[in-house]
């Protein structure tokens, strides 16, 4: 077991080796919550377009940030 400081907003950094035991990379949305005294987070499964925009605006916001990060490297 490791252990992480929280910090002044409540961040703390997930160890390494369990980031990539677990498949968690940077952008990664975690889904958090409690259980049995204990905070879980638990890796969240992708969004997919429609479920919170409609397809087609969901593509234009992809196409934008993919747009932004050719600008930006």
């Amino acid at each position: 077991m490791s252990r992480v400081r929280v910090k002044h907003k409540g961040q703390v950094t997930i160890p390494a080796e369990l980031r990539a035991r677990l498949g968690i990379s940077e952008g990664d949305i975690l889904d958090v919550g409690e259980r049995e005294g204990a905070i879980v987070l638990i890796p969240a499964p992708p969004l997919e377009g429609g479920e919170v925009v409609g397809k087609e605006t969901h593509k234009k916001v992809i196409d934008e940030l993919d747009q932004l990060r050719r600008r930006w490297r």
